[in-house]
C-alpha cells in the first residue's frame, strides 16, 4: 500500500505471536494519511535512512518498553490522526470507531500494539483524491450531523453496514448503528444519510 494512503495504517505480520512494541517506528505521515510500513522494530534493526521518518516521541530510546496504549490515544496522540473520537471509552458510545481489517472497531478497546501487522482505515483515509467517500457525501447532503462529535464513528460504522449489505432496510441500518451513540440528530437523518448512500451506489 502506498505511503500516501490517507488515514490507513498498514503493516506486515511476523511469526512471532507476541509482537514487543518499541521504538524508534518508521512512520510515514502525509495530510494525515499514515501508513505504518512495517511492523514495531525489534533490537538490532538497522535504520539507515530516518530523514522521512518520525520518532516516536513517547518512546524516545531504542529498545524502550512501551507503556500499555490503547488504539485509539496511538492514533490521536502519537500518529495525529485525530478524526476518530474519545468519547465513553469503554466501548460504548462507537466515537472511536474504526476500520481494523475491513471489520468496524472501536479503537478503545485494544491495545495498539494488537493492531501490529493490520491495516487500520480512519475517517481521514475514506476520502480519495480530494473527493469525499459516498457515505461521507450523504451524511453532508441528508444532514447526517450537528456537533459533529459522533460522525466519524457514525460513518465508519455506516460504511461496514453498506459493505457487507448493499441495499439495508432501515431496520437494518438502526440495527447496524446500535453500538454508536448520537446525541444531537435524533438518528432519523443518520438514517437517512445510510439510505441515501446506498441508494447512490446502486445508480
Amino acid at each position: 500500500m502506498p505511503a500516501a494512503d490517507c488515514g490507513r495504517v498498514t503493516g506486515h505480520s511476523e511469526t512471532d505471536p507476541v509482537p514487543r512494541l518499541q521504538g524508534p517506528f518508521p512512520l510515514a505521515l502525509n495530510s494525515g494519511i499514515f501508513t505504518h510500513q512495517r511492523t514495531f522494530p525489534r533490537p538490532g534493526d538497522r535504520h539507515e535512512d530516518q530523514s522521512h521518518h518520525q520518532r516516536n516521541k513517547l518512546f524516545p530510546r531504542r529498545g524502550a518498553e512501551a507503556a500499555p496504549h490503547l488504539l485509539i490515544h496511538y492514533l490521536r496522540e502519537v500518529v495525529g490522526l485525530t478524526g476518530s473520537h474519545v468519547g465513553c471509552e469503554t466501548s460504548l458510545c462507537g466515537a472511536c470507531t474504526v476500520e481494523l481489517n475491513g471489520k468496524a472497531v472501536k479503537s478503545c478497546t485494544m491495545f495498539a500494539v494488537q493492531a501490529d501487522g493490520a491495516s487500520v482505515v480512519t475517517v481521514e483515509g475514506l476520502a480519495t483524491d480530494g473527493k469525499l467517500h459516498p457515505v461521507q457525501e450523504a451524511f453532508w447532503n441528508e444532514h447526517g450531523l450537528q456537533c459533529g462529535f459522533c460522525t466519524p464513528g457514525m460513518i465508519m460504522a455506516s460504511k461496514q453496514i453498506l459493505d457487507r449489505n448493499a441495499k439495508p432496510t432501515e431496520e437494518e441500518i438502526r440495527h447496524g448503528l446500535e453500538g454508536n451513540v448520537c446525541r444531537c440528530t435524533g438518528y432519523q437523518h443518520i438514517v437517512n444519510a445510510v439510505k441515501a448512500a446506498a441508494a447512490g451506489a446502486g445508480k
